[in-house]
């Protein structure tokens, strides 16, 4: 009867071994019911903490777009403030700073065109009637030059290639109190690697031969001096006792580049705008007994040789209220373009401000704004460029001006309508032009 004790011993082992294998397996499930439920845990919180992360990063986000919005505001309010006041037609020349804190964004400012060419054309000389390599038939020196032109601008230009010497145009002008002289000019550095360039432009009061080399020629004149690195502004006269003048080094001229200077005189005032910039300001510079009647460039003491053409001179600041509200149309010439391109340059927000000003204080005037060209080129092209830069100057008094561009119609008549010859430069440019119609 031994064998009963083993055979009750055995099953007690395997008893004893099934209950510590289900014990064993028991806790095993428990433990692996902690660690999911240890996971889900973990996995919940990362994506509470990666959901709380993707909050922080989007505050910080908007939080960066406000400061953006906000400085991109305060740029906005900085230069409405220093633009010229576009809206009450006020003058504000500037310079900008040039020191800052590291950490502060550089000032920057900026005055628009406030000059407004008048509606009479009295010189426009582009060269267009002079052959390439001769001196231009108009013009007489006491050196030397030629009429070229150039690979990356358009036209024809005078190059005034003898150093120290005089350019004069043979053509006596009656000029009012108040015009603008403009042209275009591009100076050279000379072949020594000097990095300056520059010229003088002499309107004087003359009489007799138009060659004329004296420093200050006629009774009375002003010299502007303009270089790569200052404007100078010298008026002079026989009956007075000492020059006048004044001297800025903003906005200079850039070598081997275009740059479209405008003169404007106005009884003693002499104003000089280049670069988007009014230049130079000076209210008493110019001695009011004198009548300029010549024009005149020179190269005495400046070095490299420049390229001009495109000078116009016209009589400034028509009555615009009177030409549209009155007479029910205006000619303007103070619309500026390219060359065959149909946007509008920044030199027509003198003329485009006024004309706002105009519609903005008669609610109930509508107009049609039609344009011009000459007779230069295909007839259908000049139509669709005329056409085109109708709409270009309607779409700009719409978005600058706030112009609501249903009081506005636009045409263009291409060169079927000229009001003079197109046989000389100065006639052309007197059918390049843009009229503002009452409807």
């Amino acid at each position: 009867m031994k064998t009963l004790p083993y055979f009750i011993c055995l099953m007690l082992l395997l008893s004893i071994s099934s209950y510590a294998q289900l014990i064993d397996v028991k806790q095993k499930v428990k433990n692996k019911t902690i660690e999911r439920a240890d996971q889900k845990t973990d996995e919940a919180i990362d994506k509470g903490l990666d959901e709380a992360e993707e909050g922080v990063d989007k505050l910080f986000e908007k939080d960066k777009d406000k400061e953006d919005a906000d400085s991109e505001q305060q740029d906005k309010e900085n230069t409405d403030e220093t633009d010229g006041n576009k809206d009450t037609g006020g003058e504000k020349a500037h310079k900008p700073e040039s020191v800052q804190k590291q950490d502060e964004p550089k000032l920057q400012s900026y005055t628009k065109y406030d000059f407004i060419p008048g509606d009479k054309v009295i010189l426009f000389e582009d060269f267009s009637q002079d052959a390439v390599g001769d001196f231009p038939a108009l013009w007489t020196t006491s050196g030397s030059g030629e009429i070229r032109t150039l690979n990356n601008y358009p036209g024809k230009w005078l190059f005034m290639n003898s150093e120290s010497n005089v350019y004069n145009l043979m053509q006596d002008l009656t000029l009012p109190d108040n015009f603008i002289l403009e042209f275009d000019i591009i100076p050279t550095t000379i072949e020594d690697g000097s990095d300056h360039s520059g010229c003088y432009l002499t309107l004087y009061q003359g009489e007799g031969e138009f060659l004329n080399d004296e420093l200050y020629p006629g009774t009375g004149g002003v010299h502007v001096d303009f270089t790569d690195y200052s404007w100078k502004a010298i008026g002079y006269a026989e009956s007075a006792e000492k020059s006048l003048e004044g001297e800025t080094e903003l906005a200079p001229i850039e070598v081997n580049k275009l740059n479209h200077v405008i003169i404007w005189i106005q009884k003693r005032r002499l104003r000089v705008y280049h670069k988007g910039q009014k230049a130079l300001d000076l209210p008493t510079v110019l001695y009011q007994q004198v009548k300029y009647n010549r024009l005149r460039f020179s190269l005495w003491g400046h070095e490299g040789f420049p390229y001009i053409t495109n000078l116009r001179i016209t009589s400034a600041a028509p009555d615009m209220r009177s030409k549209l509200l009155t007479e029910g149309k205006l000619v303007s010439y103070g619309i500026y373009f390219d060359v065959n391109k149909d946007v509008v340059k920044p030199e027509s927000n003198g003329t485009l401000k006024e004309i706002a000003q105009v519609l903005t204080e008669n609610p109930d005037v509508r107009m049609k704004i039609i344009g011009f060209t000459d007779s230069d080129g295909d007839d259908a092209a000049n139509l669709d460029l005329s056409k085109r830069r109708s709409v270009s100057v309607k779409n700009e008094l719409v978005k600058s001006f706030g112009i609501d561009a249903s009081r506005i119609e636009t045409d263009g008549k291409g060169e079927t309508m000229p009001i003079a010859a197109n046989d000389t430069p100065q006639n052309k440019a007197l059918n390049r032009r843009v009229e503002f119609i009452k409807l």
